[in-house]
């Protein structure tokens, strides 16, 4: 790189308000020199549909189960985490993020618990939460729905990976979080009562599955009532289920069984190992 090329920091004087132009050289020869150009890191697509909302007596929330990277890892994963026995947390973005800082913050919860005698507060959790991803300024990839109940009443929260949240009565998140929005932005009414919240967050997810690459199989639905009762339906609905397709398709008797001979053998060679002898001696250890 010829240094006539470059402009002086004589030509390019810190003043006071307007342009500067201080870091010109700096930027000039990371641009233009391999050396200090690093390779950017490839980004590796992902996906989820994640929801909740409040209804007159608590909060559901729900998940899709697939797991991407660039292809389909897991059909049947796992996106409601366990926080508190009355406050569960969907996930969305890099699967070990969010198990991570989910398991951390249902520790922490817990001590503060058995500190203070008091069953936790979904407003606790939610700052918890915000202050660890704060903290890592999005390097932690974690975006989560935060769904709970307390003293206070049904509560529900969004948390970005930044840090930043929401409260609203309805939210989606994730890669099918549009799909998702588009059902509740149509059918959220007040006031929903449990079937009418289920029935909701069902068809919000499914928005996702069908509309989204990187969301699918099947639907989790997590009901949290007033009185702190859990009921977590696991595979509350698989709309992709194979099992009577494949059950319909018939297969021929011999279909994975193939008898000896069906594929010819043109020679067989058969090597023998040879004898090794192993010779045990006994070591007589002294100390040193």
């Amino acid at each position: 790189m010829a240094s006539h090329d470059l402009k002086t920091d004589e030509e390019f004087p810190h003043v006071d308000g307007g342009f500067q132009f201080e870091n010109f050289r700096r930027n000039q020869m990371l641009g233009e020199d391999s050396k200090f150009n690093p390779t950017i890191p490839k980004a590796y697509k992902t996906g989820t549909t994640i929801v909740g909302v409040v209804y007159t007596d608590g909060v559901v929330l729900g998940a899709d189960t697939r797991a991407t990277s660039n292809l389909v890892v897991d059909k049947n994963c796992e996106k409601i985490h366990y926080i508190s026995p009355s406050i569960y947390c969907c996930g969305a973005g890099t699967a070990a993020d969010t198990e991570a800082t989910t398991g951390q913050i249902s520790s922490q919860l817990e001590l503060l618990r058995l500190n203070t005698g008091q069953k936790a507060r979904v407003a606790t959790a939610v700052t918890m939460l915000k202050r660890h991803l704060f903290n890592y300024q999005g390097h932690v990839s974690a975006a989560l729905v935060l769904g709970g109940v307390d003293v206070t009443g049904p509560h529900l929260y969004t948390v970005y990976p930044h840090g930043s949240t929401d409260k609203l009565p309805y939210v989606t998140m994730g890669s099918g979080s549009l799909a998702a929005m588009s059902v509740f932005e149509h059918k959220y009414r007040d006031n929903l009562t449990r079937e009418e919240a289920i029935d909701l967050v069902a068809e919000a997810i499914k928005a996702g599955v069908f509309n989204d690459l990187g969301s699918g199989s099947n639907v989790d639905v997590c009901i949290i009532d007033k009185a702190g009762k859990v009921d977590y339906k696991r595979n509350y609905l698989v709309p992709n289920d194979e099992t009577a397709l494949r059950a319909s398709v018939n297969k021929p008797a011999t279909f994975g069984h193939f008898p000896p001979g069906t594929t010819k053998v043109t020679s067989t060679k058969v090597n023998l190992l040879q004898s090794v002898s192993v010779s045990t001696e006994s070591t007589q250890m002294s100390d040193a």
